[in-house]
Formats: C-alpha cells, structure tokens, sequence
C-alpha cells in the first residue's frame, strides 16, 4: 500500500505514515489497543475501527500481524455492513442488475439511510469515482469502498483538481468516516456485509 508505513508492536499500533489527511493517525500517530473498537483483518486491505467511529487501514501484507494483536489484545472481529461498498456499487466496472441494485439499497436503507441520502451521496461523489474507476482504467469490477474513496480524495488515479470540487480534504475525510460509521451509530446492530 503506497503512502502507508506502519509498525504493530505487542499493544499499539504505529502509523508511521498515513496518507489520508483529516485522520487522526495523519501523517503519523500511534493507536492503542483499548481505542480500538473491532479489527476486520479479512479485508482489502484490513480495516480497523476507532471506538470513535473512525475507519483506518493497515497494508495487506500485515494481515497475519494484525490478526494476531487483535487475539492478544482481545480485541473483537468487526462484521459491520460496509457502507461505502454498497454505496459504491454503482461505479464498478460491470453491469448491476436492478434485483442487485435494489439489495443493495435494502441493505442501505436497514443501516439508517433513506432512499434521498443514498442518492444524494452518489451524485456528490460520482465525477470523482467514475474519474478514479474507469477513466484511470483501473476498472474494479468486484469492490470500491472507503479506502477507494480517500484514494480519490487524495488525488489518486483522477485529474488534478477534481477531488477539489468535493471540498476540504479533512472536511470530506470527517464526512466519509461518518457515513462509513453509520451502521453502527444508526441504533441498529452492525450487519453483516
């Protein structure tokens, strides 16, 4: 992962460098098991989640790692919905059939979004998706989520300027995050993606 170093120590987690501004851990910063709410090391790259609702990411290749702190700090293996993949779909590289489409903004809609907010959100980020997706041809045809999003923001695979239209990085990070962290806020226990 380009613009990430990170190191796991036996009970914190340092951030050696962290691409994404707005972040807590931005550009370094050092994560404690006891501020971390639930780790799902089986993702692309692995998530971790802030018990202040904040997604962070750790290189692939420090999977195993990462698996291994969460089993020795007790730390829970985190099955929320993902937000952003779902809300993503739309701007994968294939054709979404209307019986997906609509799941897919089933599942949205039981993790406390409505039908006006999703589309709101995918006309605001759809330039820069489409942009980040297709034009670049990097044509992810399988999933997009927040990691994908901050990339983007980030000025990764789009034109210059682009990621500008949607506002202040940090802003746009805060946004994202709460959005990412809405199945869990919502009042609703987390579901499974």
């Amino acid at each position: 992962m380009r613009g990430m170093d990170v190191t796991i120590a036996d009970d914190h987690i340092r951030f050696l460098r962290y691409e994404f501004r707005g972040a807590s851990v931005h550009p370094h910063g050092t994560l404690t098991a006891a501020q971390i709410r639930g780790v799902n090391w089986k993702l692309a790259p692995p998530e971790i989640r802030t018990v202040l609702g904040e997604t962070l990411f750790v290189p692939a290749g420090q999977r195993q790692e990462l698996e291994q702190f969460c089993r020795r700090n007790d730390i829970a293996f985190d099955r929320r919905l993902d937000a952003w993949g779902n809300l993503l779909e739309p701007f994968l590289d294939t054709k979404i059939s209307d019986e997906t489409a609509d799941a897919t903004d089933e599942r949205l809609r039981k993790a406390g979004f409505d039908f006006g907010e999703i589309a709101e959100i995918r006309l605001r980020i759809a330039p820069l998706m489409k942009a980040y997706n297709i034009d670049s041809m990097l044509w992810d045809w399988a999933n997009l989520g927040l990691y994908d999003l901050l990339r983007a923001v980030s000025g990764h695979l789009v034109p210059a300027g682009l990621p500008a239209t949607l506002g202040d990085p940090a802003e746009v990070y805060a946004w994202a995050q709460e959005i990412a962290d809405r199945p869990f806020t919502s009042g609703r226990p987390p579901a499974s993606a």
